[in-house]
């Protein structure tokens, strides 16, 4: 019987995922890596996340999105799954953001953390 959970998400675009964790101070290794679970389980994910405490959490393609992947009775994480997800979450749209408008011709003209953790952007593109 496996313990591993796999939790959905929106989060579609591996290098915007790779970017999120990186500005959140997480520590991750590039895949195809096993996450370590419960007696010695894995499960193949394309990010892994080593935890101090020999069970890993994951980030694994589900063929339409990059689902969370871990045995959750072993989360060490300093915030709970969904405060996890949620920080991910918000920076991954923001990397994502930045990368469409980017390829469309703009740029970042005013950037602002709000005293709630949301982000506003404001982008500009001069056309000719």
């Amino acid at each position: 019987m496996s313990h591993f959970s796999q939790i959905k998400t929106q989060i579609r675009k591996l290098s915007s995922l790779q970017a999120a964790l990186t500005d959140l101070g997480i520590d991750w290794k590039a895949g195809p890596q096993p996450v370590r679970g419960y007696r010695g389980q894995t499960r193949t994910a394309e990010v892994t996340i080593e935890q101090d405490n020999g069970y890993d959490v994951g980030f694994s393609w589900n063929g339409n999105e990059y689902e969370l992947v871990a045995d959750l009775q072993y989360w060490a994480q300093p915030l709970t799954v969904d405060r996890f997800l949620s920080k991910v979450t918000q920076r991954y749209a923001y990397h994502t953001v930045l990368s469409e408008t980017t390829q469309k011709g703009f740029q970042v003209a005013e950037q602002q953390q709000n005293a709630d953790g949301s982000i506003r952007l404001v982008l500009q593109r001069w056309s000719a």
